[in-house]
């Protein structure tokens, strides 16, 4: 029987579109849908073209345990957080405890925590003068960035790069090496 990818997403879904293609010819391990909480996000419409069951959600239904009874129904062998910005709730992360993974776009512990996403991680690393961030896979836990690292890849801050620069050095990183953590995890699960 294939293995289950559930993924959660809020924008493009760019990471999502490039774990959708990884997986897309595969048998043995599929994507069943996805979980979005913005309705215009792009990442919706991305899903819905590859005929990828989309699951709108409000906060309001992870109180309710609609979101919770909708994964248990489904019963994913992996939960995907792919520029997912809400907090997943305590009753899915202990359900599915190691059973939910975060990539974050910087070198964790560091540029970790409420409020570092996105470009405020990126500005913050070159306002810092770091000569180095990249990429994190973690396992999800209570606490924003806190869970156990999976992997991390690496890239050079030159002193020359913007905020934006550095964004699209470590996402391109991102495209290439989440697929495959992924693709490891179900394998060694």
């Amino acid at each position: 029987m294939a293995k289950k990818l559930v993924i959660f997403a809020s924008g493009s879904g760019s990471n999502a579109v490039k774990i959708y293609e990884h997986f897309k010819n595969r048998q043995d391990i599929k994507i069943d849908s996805l979980f979005c909480n913005k309705p215009f996000a792009g990442v919706v419409d991305e899903f819905k073209k590859r005929k990828i069951r989309v699951n709108l959600i409000k906060k309001t239904d992870f109180e309710s345990n609609k979101v919770l009874n909708l994964l248990i129904k489904s019963q994913p062998s992996l939960i995907v957080l792919a520029g997912f910005l809400m907090k997943m709730p305590f009753n899915i992360i202990e359900k599915f405890e190691k059973k939910i993974i975060n990539i974050h776009p910087a070198l964790l512990p560091k540029y970790g925590g409420k409020g570092m996403y996105g470009m405020h991680i990126h500005k913050k690393v070159i306002q810092n003068k770091e000569n180095e961030s990249g990429l994190t896979i973690h396992y999800v836990n209570e606490e924003y960035d806190k869970g156990q690292i999976v992997f991390q890849k690496k890239v050079t801050v030159n002193l020359e790069d913007s905020p934006e620069l550095l964004a699209k050095k470590i996402l391109s990183q991102e495209h290439l090496y989440y697929p495959k953590i992924i693709e490891e995890i179900l394998k060694n699960e």
